[in-house]
Parts: structure tokens; sequence; C-alpha cells
């Protein structure tokens, strides 16, 4: 049965996405924020099908350590599920993401109008320069930055090296980070067919304050918390 509702969900992803991608293309003429408020209803529509025909539920956490103001999110990295979560649970937000994924037919043309700041992995310094670059910009547009500390996903229970450019922007730009941590590595493990029915907490750490912080005191404020909250979450 859980073979079969993972199948059933991932159809509906393979007919969903294509048409989706198409209407996101009719949004070009239209500001940034707004195309990512119609975009991101397709993140919502996936949330709402994983709990109709794979019984994943989730829970948020801290909902009221969201900041009113544009911020860099810093987020634990385990799964595709919170790809999907963050865009329902926080304000409109841009991606730091490999710019392989915006070559994707359909969901690589429909992502590449949400703004992302798509970087060349193996160029680090230019990708570096660029992520202050664009962060900056995409702040002050009104989007938050969202970014995977640890670059890539890691597997529930473990823990990858927590990489220091989101730091770096929050510190350079003197916004707030707000640390993300949650265990939807339990359900939905990294690169598996199968997901599994169960709840999936979120948990939302209070805002860090980042001026006068160095890059490294915030990478590792972040990482202590997040690493920490995570022993406190459902295993």
């Amino acid at each position: 049965m859980l073979e079969i509702r993972s199948l059933i969900f991932l159809l509906l992803q393979l007919v969903i996405t294509p048409i989706f991608s198409v209407l996101a293309l009719l949004t070009f003429p239209f500001s940034p924020l707004t195309r990512y408020n119609i975009i991101s209803l397709w993140a919502k529509l996936m949330l709402h099908l994983l709990r109709l025909v794979c019984g994943i539920h989730h829970e948020v956490r801290g909902i009221e350590n969201l900041p009113k103001e544009p911020c860099v999110v810093l987020c634990k990295h385990q799964s595709a599920w919170e790809t999907l979560a963050l865009q329902k649970v926080f304000p409109p937000q841009v991606w730091v993401l490999k710019r392989e994924l915006l070559w994707i037919p359909f969901f690589g043309w429909a992502l590449a109008l949400t703004s992302p700041i798509a970087i060349k992995r193996s160029d680090g310094k230019g990708a570096m320069r660029q992520l202050l670059k664009q962060g900056k910009q995409r702040l002050a547009q009104g989007f938050c930055v969202v970014i995977f500390p640890e670059g890539t996903r890691i597997p529930f229970g473990q823990r990858g090296k927590y990489k220091i450019g989101g730091a770096m922007l929050a510190a350079s730009c003197s916004v707030p980070v707000v640390p993300v941590a949650h265990n939807a590595g339990r359900l939905w493990r990294r690169n598996a067919f199968s997901k599994h029915p169960g709840l999936i907490t979120m948990s939302i750490g209070s805002p860090i304050e980042t001026m006068g912080l160095k890059a490294e005191e915030i990478n590792r404020r972040v990482e202590d918390w997040i690493e920490d909250e995570i022993q406190r979450l459902p295993h």
C-alpha cells in the first residue's frame, strides 16, 4: 500500500507539474513578488496531495518567530518536503540553488521565474560574489533568502558541514537570520521513492540579530541551534 500511494503521488506530480509550469510562464509580465505568489501555489498543492494521498501531515512550532522584515532563512535539508513547506510557512522567498535545476523542462522554466539565485557550485569565489550581490538585491525587493547551509540533503540523523555563505550575506546586509529545524527525513528520506505516513514537525528558531556579529559566529549559532533542536523533535 505504501508503494501504491507513493506511485499515485508521483503520477499526479507528473501530470500537474507540466500544466502548472506552462501557466507559470504566463506570469512573466508581472512583478517578481506577484510571480512568486502565483507560482508558489504549486508547492501548496503538493503539500495538500501529500496529506491526502500519502498521509503526511505537518505541524509548525515557533511560528511567532517569523520576522516581519526580509531575512535570511537557514534551514536543515533532509528531504524534498521542506522545499515545499517553506513556501507555505514563510513570506515570499527566493532560493539559492544550483543553476542546473533551471535546465529541467517545465519545472526549471517555472522555477526561473521565482527570481532564484542560481549559482555554479564549482565556481567557489564567483558563486560567493553572486550570492552576496544578488542576495542583497533580493532582500531589497522584499524577499527572504532561503539557503540550505549544508549545501545538499543530509540523511536524517546525520550532520553535514555548515557553509558560511548565508551567514556572510546576513552579516553584510545586517538582516536577521532565522534557523529552521525539522524531521522530514524520517518520513520522506533523501532520494527515496516511498513516502511514509506520519507527522513532520518544523521548528522555527528565534531570529538571530546579526548587527555587529562576524559571519563565523552567526554560522556557529545557527548550527548549534538547528542540531540541538533536531534532537528535541520526534525521532
